[in-house]
């Protein structure tokens, strides 16, 4: 762990999730680390500042000026090698968002010099009001590494996103990013990412329920390691944040195939992570098509097969990989898949798998070479399964 001798602020915030926090610094010092603790005045209502000076051994910091004693936010930010902000409530990222510092936790947090680590906490649709995904956007904009929330169910009954990531899942966050090696520097990375979308006429067209997540994670995670990367995203309301990842915004399949073939010569490795559309309305309507009282066929053509496109082209020291989605002989399909694409590995999701597939925060994937062996990996957050994906591709470099 990269947590041995290093100085951590964990900062708390006024949610009913703030006991995870002590949980949190537990497991800190356990991996090695010194801990220092901030609290918002609401933060003191839902836990005591008494058990986290109780469990990190330090004086615990609530306000700027405290009686007669000045507690110097700024020499707690020279003084941290990270800081974690966990709950991070809606109010918190708000201010932190907006340079608003009439609190210790973001007084500090505007005087860090550290990466700091943002875990939101709060009900559904508070997260999901556009001012706060503004915010968060605006954070992850200043470097900040956003945890992503939990999906469950929450304080106020319903179920949803929002919940506090696992203290486990914010250590191991924050420790790939602290122990990151720079094992991809100098190299450029292409991915593809989303659904595409084949239109039927000015107001319909077909696609599929993908977000893009996964290609994204996979896009930072790379950017991470210091990879020049080309991200060729299909229609998402999802965007990277890393300064190092070029957005290629496209539509359609034959889009993607085009911002891909300008882009793979260049290209060390190739990351097909996009759900792109086999086949397209072999004719645009460009009025909108009318509703008539018997049945409609509408013919389709095949769109073209980036993956196979690609394959054919490769060069010997180029790397591509695959990505299957399968239903059933999910083994069988994946193989023949990776053979006919020429893919150096596939990443295999079965959707019979809880947790996996369109949409979701988590995916559970096995890895399949070319040489016939097979990884399997349990249940992750996208973001920690982009990291496994990754590994092996270095690991074939």
């Amino acid at each position: 762990m990269a947590y041995t001798n290093r100085k951590i602020i964990v900062a708390v915030t006024g949610s009913i999730a703030a006991y995870k926090a002590l949980y949190l610094v537990r497991l800190l010092i356990k991996e090695g680390a010194e801990v220092k603790v901030v609290m918002t005045e609401s933060a003191t209502k839902f836990v005591s500042a008494l058990s986290f000076s109780t469990l990190s051994k330090n004086p615990v910091y609530t306000n700027v000026i405290d009686g007669e004693a000045w507690n110097n936010h700024v020499d707690l930010g020279l003084w941290a090698d990270a800081m974690i902000i966990a709950p991070a409530t809606a109010a918190t990222i708000g201010r932190a968002a907006n340079g608003i510092s009439d609190n210790m936790v973001c007084a500090v947090y505007l005087s860090a010099k550290c990466p700091v680590f943002i875990a939101p906490a709060m009900d559904r649709d508070m997260w999901l009001h556009g001012s706060t995904q503004s915010n968060v956007d605006k954070l992850a904009s200043y470097g900040n590494h956003i945890i992503p929330v939990g999906d469950g169910e929450l304080a106020s009954g319903l179920e949803g996103k929002g919940r506090l990531a696992e203290p486990e899942d914010i250590i191991r966050f924050v420790d790939e990013h602290l122990s990151k090696k720079k094992d991809l520097k100098d190299k450029h990375i292409l991915i593809t990412a989303g659904p595409t979308i084949e239109k039927l006429d000015p107001v319909r067209f077909l696609s599929n329920p993908s977000s893009g997540k996964m290609g994204i994670s996979i896009a930072e995670e790379c950017a991470a390691r210091g990879a020049k990367v080309s991200l060729v995203l299909g229609p998402t309301s999802l965007k990277p944040s890393h300064s190092a990842i070029d957005l290629i915004s496209v539509e359609s399949a034959e889009d993607m195939y085009q911002a891909c073939k300008i882009r793979f010569e260049s290209a060390d490795a190739a990351i097909l992570a996009a759900a792109v559309a086999d086949y397209r309305p072999k004719i645009y309507a460009d009025k909108k098509i009318k509703k008539k009282d018997d049945d409609m066929s509408i013919p389709l053509e095949r769109t073209t097969d980036i993956a196979k496109s690609l394959g054919k082209i490769k060069g010997k020291n180029q790397l591509l990989v695959g990505f299957a989605l399968e239903t059933n002989n999910e083994i069988e399909n994946a193989k023949a898949k990776l053979q006919k694409k020429n893919f150096d590995f596939i990443v295999l999701n079965s959707m019979r798998d809880k947790g996996a597939g369109f949409k979701k925060d988590t995916n559970k994937i096995s890895i399949i070479r070319n040489d016939q062996e097979i990884k399997e990996f349990p249940l992750k957050s996208k973001t920690l399964v982009a990291v496994d994906i990754v590994n092996e591709l270095v690991s074939l470099m």
